[in-house]
């Protein structure tokens, strides 16, 4: 069950990260009794490993993944450093900073859709944060980063024929600092952080049980939600509110919109009209909305994933996300709908 939203604010910024699911808050206050060290064999110890393997099967059957064939890390950025690090990897400029830190940004977009060259030795994120388009994944990939996609559309690690992809908790309601790298069965992965035999001796230290209790139990209720179909409610919002801005501001450019993509994410930009000037005026109009990833929003640029789509620097610093999440509701669309055209009739009178 998604906690309800502060009305007192609306937070339009699900892609950054999650309002933490009441399971998942459950599971933690739960494992948070146990004192046990999942390495020691005794009774406290027995307690712990019980709770580790429990996240684990949930993630297991959540994510389409062998439970042998799944690294804990502290998230998903460790986990593209762990399989990434000291390798000969590619891919086009649309990925992730965490990935993008590890490969060569060489490869060409064509209709928004990164052009396979070698598989393996390829980076490919299955869904973009800012933009929410949906990559086609080659069989044979290299690695896959599955952050945004997981809980969001019908996917699993074992139909991508990926050597290995990453995930994170806290992008569908699990906790903060957490996430894990997936692997096929006989793919090698070399320790980064070596120490103990913890992850079958590919990730050393003890294991973060708290966390981990919170994921396994996030990305079980998430996976029911996604069955029951709903998030086929958050895509007409997301519609109508890209039909709504579209309706009123005749040279708004909804970045994406032609392309298959998540049915949260609707990235637009108001031509001259700074993302960072939006975002600071719909703070304090009282939502929450972002100008690119989180990791990166608070340097005022260009967004390298609309410019790596074809657009120019006027867009590229135009260019603002709106994502929602299974809280949100059609009044709270309409409001921001409402606050941001008023707000873009001031930037027009400010210019006229």
């Amino acid at each position: 069950m998604i906690q309800p939203i502060r009305k007192s604010r609306i937070y339009l910024d699900h892609n950054a990260t999650t309002p933490l699911r009441a399971e998942a808050k459950k599971a933690m206050l739960g494992a948070m009794e146990v004192i046990g060290n999942p390495s020691s064999v005794h009774r406290e110890g027995r307690a712990a490993k019980a709770i580790l393997d429990r996240a684990r099967s949930q993630i297991s059957q959540a994510f389409g993944v062998g439970v042998d064939n799944i690294i804990f890390t502290s998230g998903a950025t460790e986990a593209a450093a762990l399989a990434l690090a000291g390798q000969s990897f590619r891919s086009a400029n649309l990925e992730h900073d965490a990935v993008a830190a590890w490969v060569k940004s060489d490869i060409a977009i064509i209709s928004g859709q990164v052009q396979i060259v070698d598989p393996s030795t390829m980076a490919l994120q299955m869904a973009n944060s800012e933009t929410g388009v949906i990559q086609k994944i080659p069989k044979g990939l290299g690695f896959c980063d599955m952050t945004q996609a997981f809980g969001k559309i019908a996917v699993s690690f074992a139909w991508t024929g990926a050597d290995k992809a990453c995930a994170s908790a806290h992008k569908l309601g699990g906790p903060k600092g957490i996430g894990c790298l997936m692997v096929q069965p006989g793919i090698e992965t070399s320790a980064q952080i070596k120490g103990g035999g913890q992850e079958m001796g590919r990730r050393a230290g003890t294991e973060n049980i708290i966390g981990i209790a919170g994921f396994g139990a996030a990305a079980e209720a998430a996976a029911q939600d996604l069955a029951s179909g709903k998030w086929s409610y958050v895509r007409k919002l997301r519609d109508y509110l890209q039909n709504t801005l579209e309706s009123s501001v005749k040279n708004i450019i909804c970045i994406g919109r032609d392309y298959t993509r998540l049915p949260n994410t609707l990235c637009f930009a108001a031509p001259g009209w700074k993302a960072e000037t939006q975002v600071m005026q719909m703070d304090l109009a009282g939502f929450a909305i972002s100008a690119g990833s989180a990791c990166s929003s608070g340097k005022v640029k260009a967004s390298k994933v609309v410019l790596a789509m074809g657009y120019g620097e006027e867009i590229a610093n135009s260019a603002v996300r709106v994502s929602l999440g299974l809280g949100n509701t059609q009044e709270e669309v309409e409001q921001f709908a409402e606050a941001w055209l008023t707000a873009h009739d001031r930037f027009l009178a400010r210019n006229a």
